[in-house]
């Protein structure tokens, strides 16, 4: 019987464990997986890492030394990186000082969460070096090799695969069941108080117009917790200063997306990744154009695909209808694995006697001012080793940094309210606590 493959999956968020986790289970079928989790701002909580739907104990929270440390001891077949795109570069560097020339390392794949709308240069050529880069769709490989040839580099690891959180029933209509609307939220998009405000009372004015309908508000987390992107305007907050408050029918949710779209009619959205999972099962998506069709939104992504729509369409009973040329070029809809080739690639790295060493295109040469900046706040030097002090401290030590996180902040607090103008120095001596 063939040896279970080790594989390890790195993450820094709730979504990307999500992606992490089953784009393990898609690449090695047949695996052993070690869950770790970077620390940092966006550590999920435990209830957080309940709702994405992924089975398993707690992963191992570590730093990115602890991580390179990690893998350089317990000869892993494959390593999954699902960061963001510097905590990929420095994992990479650390890569190629722990094995400098070929040798038997880990087969190193990452890639994009969800709509990659954004920052397209910047996060791939972050992620420049890993063997796998993986595309969500047709559209993002052309897009990806195109940003790697442009600057002249290998772009022979970028890999065409879907999400692999696509799945769950096709949708069926409503019948004797409540017409269910979900308006999936974004932590981020819009970010502006005012902004947000309104697609809420958007959503709660839909619900009294259509008081036959249930409308549902799909949370991202609670108060307090973070994720990819920071929210600092949650709509809890916002429903709890609604005038009037949320009609009956209409309510905030949490839970699993794949499950909430299970009783789905409409999803509503900005511009949100559930989109896709939506699409994907053929049921009405609308990407709201009541803030405009922006960049910053992310809605210009959807272009095409025939979901764009305002709330006073869908006050007026509108469904969307997506073009079916556009879901198949964006991945959400086809033949066959899409997963056949990135599996095929791995398994073929991993039987390898020996892999090139990592060759990221960021390099002192390259990017002699803007590579060890992303090194250092991973805590590693411009050469990928760990700096001084870059391991787990020990309990005494952690309650120690705490006490004086504590003390300092207390120290700015009130050199702030005494009109004291020097706080800047403190402020810093927190930052490197």
């Amino acid at each position: 019987m063939p040896e279970r493959k080790r594989v390890a999956v790195i993450a820094d968020s709730d979504t990307r464990w999500k992606w992490g986790a089953l784009t393990a289970r898609r690449l090695v079928p047949d695996h052993q997986l070690a869950g770790f989790l970077l620390r940092g701002r966006a550590t999920p909580t435990a209830r957080q890492l309940g709702e994405v739907g992924v089975q398993g104990d707690r992963p191992t929270e570590v730093t990115c030394a602890e991580f390179l440390a990690e893998i350089g001891r317990e000869g892993y077949d494959v390593v999954v990186l699902a960061l963001v795109g510097g905590a990929v570069q420095a994992v990479l560097h650390g890569a190629r000082a722990l094995w400098p020339e070929p040798s038997s390392r880990p087969v190193l794949v990452t890639g994009y969460v969800g709509v990659v709308y954004e920052k397209l240069a910047d996060g791939l050529l972050l992620r420049h070096g890993a063997d796998l880069v993986l595309a969500n769709s047709r559209h993002d490989a052309e897009r990806f090799r195109a940003v790697y040839e442009g600057v002249g580099a290998d772009a022979g690891a970028v890999t065409e695969t879907a999400l692999p959180f696509l799945g769950g029933a096709p949708y069926e209509p409503a019948g004797s069941r409540t017409h269910t609307v979900v308006f999936a939220v974004q932590p981020s998009v819009p970010d502006s108080r005012a902004d947000r405000a309104y697609l809420l009372e958007r959503a709660a004015g839909h619900a009294r117009l259509h008081p036959e309908r249930e409308v549902l508000i799909k949370l991202r987390s609670r108060p307090g917790e973070h994720t990819t992107h920071l929210e600092e305007q949650p709509y809890q907050r916002l429903a709890a200063k609604l005038p009037g408050g949320l009609p009956p029918n209409c309510r905030l949710v949490y839970g699993n997306m794949g499950e909430v779209l299970d009783g789905t009619d409409l999803l509503v959205t900005v511009s949100s990744t559930a989109a896709l999972e939506s699409l994907h099962r053929s049921i009405p998506t609308a990407v709201l154009t009541d803030l405009g069709i922006r960049e910053a939104l992310g809605n210009h992504h959807f272009l095409g695909s025939g979901c764009l729509a305002s709330w006073d369409q869908l006050d007026a009973g509108m469904l969307p209808k997506a073009d079916q040329a556009w879901l198949a070029a964006q991945g959400v809809t086809g033949d066959g694995d899409a997963y056949a080739a990135a599996r095929a690639k791995v398994a073929a790295l991993v039987d390898r006697d020996g892999l090139p060493a990592v060759a990221p295109y960021y390099t002192l040469t390259t990017a002699p001012r803007y590579l060890p900046g992303i090194l250092a706040r991973q805590h590693l030097a411009p050469d990928g080793t760990p700096l001084p002090g870059a391991v787990r401290e020990s309990a005494g030590q952690s309650r120690l940094r705490r006490r004086l996180r504590a003390h300092l902040r207390d120290a700015a607090r009130g050199a702030y309210r005494h009109g004291v103008q020097r706080v800047a120095p403190v402020i810093r001596r927190m930052g490197e606590l």
